[in-house]
C-alpha cells in the first residue's frame, strides 16, 4: 500500500510541478489527473509526453526481490554501424527494386534486401554466406567516413545494459575477441574459454526517417545487419556457457544467438539444435530462461525452435513485431495470413498471437510441462508484457521500464526529454481482434492498461518515441534486459 501512495504522492507533484508552470493541461489529459482547466497560453501547455514521462519516474519500482547474478549467452560480436545508403553508394551500387533474400550471396542480393526492409522501415538481420566478398565489404564499411565501432550480439548487449546495475554480477560466454574485450564493461566476468585471438565483425546498415535512396523512401529509423560469422553462427561457445553456470551460480540466464544457425543450412543446424537443447536442458530446473529471438527466414527452423525444442523450455522470451508475425506464419497461428503488419501493429492482433503462443506453446495450463509463462513483446509505438497468472511479479513496471529505456537510448539520453520524443500508439484499442474483445483506454497519468484472457495477464505500455534517434541498434536488448531487471520471479506457483 505504501507504495501505490508513495507513487501516488511523488506523481501529484511532477504534474503539480507542471501544471504551476502550465495551468492550461489538454482536457483529455485533466481528466485522468484530476486537476482543473484554467485558461492560459498556447506555450505553456502541458503536452501528454510530459504527463507519461512523468508518470513514468513515480510508477517505475524495482521488485522486492531482485537478481544478484545473470548469465549471458551466447553471441557476442563487434558492430561496425555506418549509413546504410551512403555505404552501398561509395561500392558503386546502384538503388532499384527490392527483394528479399534469405541468405545473402553477393553484394547486389545485399541492395534488393537492404532496400525491401528500407522501404518497410523495417529492422532484419542476414548471414553472408561469401567470405571474400564479406571481407571486402566489411573493410569499406570499417573505412567508410563516420563509420563507428559497438558493443555488438544480443549476448554482449544485453549484458552490458545489466552491468549498468552495480550490485548485479554478470557473466557473459560468447566468441569475445581483443577489440570487444577492450569494450566490455569491466563488470562483465569472460570466463577463459570465451576469449578468442579475432573479433566477429558484423555490420549495421542504417538510415534515418525519411531518408531516400532512388525511389525508397525510409518511414521510420531502423536498420539492416548481415555478417558472415562462423563461431556466432554455430553457437559454439554454448556448451561452455552452461559448463560455467555450475561454478557461477546465477539465478537467471539469458540466452541468444539461435538466429544465427539458420544461415548454416539445414543439415547443420539440425544437429546443432538438438546439442543445443541439450545443453540447455542441463541447466538446473529452478533457474528461469530468457530466450531472446531475432530476424529469421526459415519457417521450418522456426519450428522447430518453437514447437519441437527450445521454446517449451524456457521461461520467457522477448521479441518484436517481425519476429512475432513470423512466429505465428511458421506455427499457422493466429493472422499468420498478413504478409507483414501496416503501420503501427494492431493491439488486438499482437494480444491474440501472444494468448496463442502462451496457450499452444507455454504452461497456461496446469497440466502442460511447457516452461514459458512471460512474453515481451516490443513495437515502435508500444510494448506489451504478457505473462501466465501467478509465476511473474512486478510486471507494470517491467514494460515500463521498457519502455523509457527505449526512449532514453533511441536519443541518447539519461531522461526522458519529452520535447524530443512523441506518442505514436493509439490510447484506444481493444483487447483482441476478433469477438469477444474489450475496448481498452491508456489512461496518460497511469499509463499501463492492463486485461485477462483465460490464465494470461497483459499488461500494455506506450513509447514515448525519439523524434531523432541517433542510434536504433541493440534498443530490442536494452528493453529485454530492462524489463528482466525490473521483473521478480514468483515461488509459489498457483497450480
Amino acid at each position: 500500500m505504501w507504495r501505490k501512495a508513495s507513487a501516488a504522492a511523488l506523481l501529484a507533484l511532477a504534474v503539480g510541478y507542471f501544471y504551476h508552470g502550465s495551468p492550461d493541461l489538454p482536457e483529455h489529459i485533466l481528466q485522468y489527473v484530476g486537476l482543473p482547466s484554467f485558461r492560459a497560453s498556447p506555450q505553456s501547455r502541458v503536452s501528454l509526453e510530459q504527463v507519461i514521462s512523468a508518470a513514468w519516474d513515480a510508477l517505475i519500482t524495482l521488485p522486492t526481490r531482485q537478481w544478484s547474478k545473470v548469465a549471458v549467452g551466447v553471441n557476442a560480436c563487434v558492430d561496425v554501424v555506418v549509413s546504410g545508403v551512403g555505404l552501398l553508394q561509395a561500392m558503386a551500387v546502384d538503388p532499384g527494386a527490392g527483394q528479399d533474400h534469405e541468405v545473402l550471396h553477393s553484394k547486389e542480393d545485399l541492395k534488393e534486401s537492404f532496400i525491401h526492409y528500407m522501404e518497410r522501415g523495417a529492422a532484419a538481420e542476414r548471414f553472408f554466406s561469401d567470405p571474400e566478398a564479406f571481407g571486402r565489404i566489411a573493410r569499406a564499411a570499417a573505412e567508410f567516413p563516420g563509420a563507428k565501432l559497438y558493443v555488438g550480439g544480443n549476448a554482449a548487449l544485453i549484458g552490458q545494459k545489466l552491468a549498468s546495475y552495480p550490485d548485479l554480477m554478470v557473466l557473459l560466454c560468447g566468441p569475445v575477441g581483443p577489440k570487444l574485450h577492450e569494450m566490455l564493461d569491466e563488470q562483465i566476468v569472460v570466463p577463459p574459454e570465451s576469449l578468442q585471438e579475432t573479433d566477429e565483425f558484423h555490420l549495421i546498415l542504417e538510415y534515418k526517417a525519411g531518408e531516400k535512396w532512388g525511389s525508397t523512401q525510409a518511414p521510420q529509423a531502423n536498420r539492416f545487419i548481415f555478417s558472415h560469422d562462423v563461431s556466432n553462427g554455430a553457437m559454439s561457445s554454448l556448451e561452455t556457457f552452461v559448463a560455467s553456470l555450475d561454478e557461477f551460480e546465477p539465478d537467471l540466464v539469458v540466452l541468444s544467438g539461435l538466429h544465427m544457425m539458420e544461415g548454416q543450412g539445414r543439415e547443420l543446424w539440425e544437429e546443432r539444435l538438438k546439442e543445443a537443447v541439450s545443453a540447455i536442458s542441463d541447466i538446473r530446473k529452478d533457474i528461469p530462461i530468457h530466450l531472446e529471438l531475432a530476424s529469421m527466414t526459415d519457417k521450418d527452423y522456426m519450428n522447430s525452435i518453437m514447437q519441437e525444442q527450445v521454446m517449451p523450455i524456457v521461461s520467457s522470451i522477448g521479441l518484436n513485431e517481425q519476429e512475432l508475425l513470423f512466429l505465428s506464419q511458421a506455427g499457422e497461428g493466429p493472422h499468420s495470413e498478413l504478409a507483414a503488419w501496416k503501420g503501427v501493429p494492431d493491439v488486438g492482433r499482437v494480444s491474440d498471437i501472444l494468448l496463442w503462443i502462451l496457450e499452444q506453446h507455454g504452461r497456461s495450463e496446469p497440466s502442460s510441462e511447457a516452461d514459458l509463462t512471460r512474453i515481451h513483446f516490443h513495437t515502435l509505438a508500444y510494448h506489451i508484457l504478457a505473462t501466465v497468472d501467478g509465476h511473474w511479479g512486478n510486471q507494470a513496471a517491467a514494460v515500463m521500464a521498457g519502455a523509457r529505456v527505449a526512449s532514453t537510448q533511441a536519443c541518447g539520453l539519461r531522461s526522458v526529454d519529452p520535447g524530443k520524443v512523441e506518442v505514436k500508439a493509439p490510447l484506444e484499442f481493444h483487447s483482441s481482434h476478433g469477438e469477444p474483445r474489450e475496448k481498452l483506454t491508456l489512461n496518460p497519468a497511469e499509463p499501463v492498461t492492463a486485461w485477462r484472457r483465460g490464465n494470461v495477464t497483459f499488461h500494455l505500455t506506450v513509447v514515448l518515441v525519439c523524434k531523432q534517434p541517433l542510434r536504433t541498434v541493440g534498443l530490442g536488448d536494452a528493453i529485454s534486459a530492462e524489463g528482466l531487471v525490473y521483473s521478480e520471479r514468483k515461488t509459489q506457483q498457483p497450480f
